[in-house]
């Protein structure tokens, strides 16, 4: 049976490198292409960015460690592909946040709304 403590931290580790993975500007703009353009080798993304591809793989790295990559081996290429699923832990978490704000833009809308229009 596992520990539900040693779980919890599982699940804080693999989320911590999901968020680290996505604060990177050059990591979303190879998810966004992957997304846009689908799946793609290693030479096409780097053609994108102003880098080595060394540095891109580094990247491509953090990508697949945090799931939102795979990697298919065709021959000598490498074939990097979209793995959206964690996204949906990233929507899952922000969705609280979400409603909170609805919540204060609503009552805003309320209040300006009881206003009368020479004070608003």
């Amino acid at each position: 049976m596992v520990n539900q403590s040693a779980q919890g931290q599982d699940q804080d580790q693999d989320q911590d490198r999901l968020f680290a993975a996505l604060a990177n500007a050059t990591r979303r703009e190879v998810l966004r292409l992957l997304r846009d353009q689908g799946p793609q080798p290693v030479q096409a993304l780097a053609d994108h960015f102003a880098m080595r591809r060394p540095s891109l793989s580094e990247h491509l790295k953090v990508l697949r460690d945090a799931g939102l990559v795979s990697e298919e081996r065709q021959g000598r290429q490498r074939i990097y592909c979209l793995e959206a699923a964690p996204l949906a832990e990233v929507q899952d978490w922000l969705h609280p946040y979400e409603r909170f704000w609805r919540e204060k833009l609503k009552s805003l809308g309320d209040l300006l709304d009881r206003m009368p229009d020479d004070q608003v």
